[in-house]
């Protein structure tokens, strides 16, 4: 049976966490930090101290963790919370995945079923009270990523529709438009018949209306 972190003053965890986002990052979060700069004074100072680590706000030296430092970040700061539950509370989502999502009563029962103890021990009601303050400062939601940077993305465009061979096709259907060029070498004459006759049979079989 897991052995859950708690603190018997589970309200020093909001004044902890608060302090921490107040103040400047230190080499150590000794206990003199905790009591000091976090005003968690006298015996819950030291286990405030000892909590941070089981929840992996600091490293075993008393060194603050990434989880300390993402906390920080406002971006970052609710995810850092629920990773931290995570770590501390993993044999409670080996019971149930989704944990963090339970009623108060469902969340009770669970603590009772991993620890062994009375649902009424006082052990079993400040893991459970713990739980729901530091789930006050948590963000479960996944992460959205930034769309990664970059060219755009060359559109593609759809083929144009392509006529069917049973569609009969006409110039008119497509308001098709011609225009002719005619080089004529006329002969050396100056008698106006002749270029009358040559006029006339141009008219007549190149430039008839059908083909305008």
């Amino acid at each position: 049976m897991a052995t859950l972190p708690y603190v018997t003053s589970p309200g020093n965890i909001d004044r902890a966490l608060i302090g921490i986002k107040q103040a400047a990052v230190p080499e150590k979060v000794s206990q003199d930090f905790v009591k000091t700069i976090l005003k968690v004074p006298g015996g819950s100072g030291d286990q405030m101290t000892s909590f941070l680590k089981k929840i992996g706000f600091t490293s075993a030296d008393g060194s603050p963790s990434e989880i300390y430092k993402k906390f920080r970040n406002p971006a970052q700061s609710g995810a850092a919370v629920a990773a931290s539950i995570r770590i501390a509370y993993a044999p409670l989502y080996l019971r149930n995945e989704f944990m963090h999502e339970l009623s108060d009563d469902a969340l009770l029962g669970l603590v009772t079923e991993e620890t062994g103890q009375a649902h009424d021990a006082g052990p079993v009601k400040m893991v459970c009270a713990c739980i729901k303050h530091l789930k006050t400062f948590a963000n479960f939601s996944p992460l959205i990523e930034p769309a990664p940077s970059g060219p755009a993305p060359i559109p593609v465009y759809d083929k144009p529709t392509q006529p069917s061979a049973e569609t009969p096709i006409s110039p008119q259907s497509f308001g098709l438009n011609l225009g002719y060029t005619i080089n004529l070498n006329l002969p050396a004459t100056s008698d106006p018949e002749v270029f009358n006759a040559i006029f006339k049979s141009l008219k007549e079989h190149l430039l008839r209306p059908s083909d305008a």
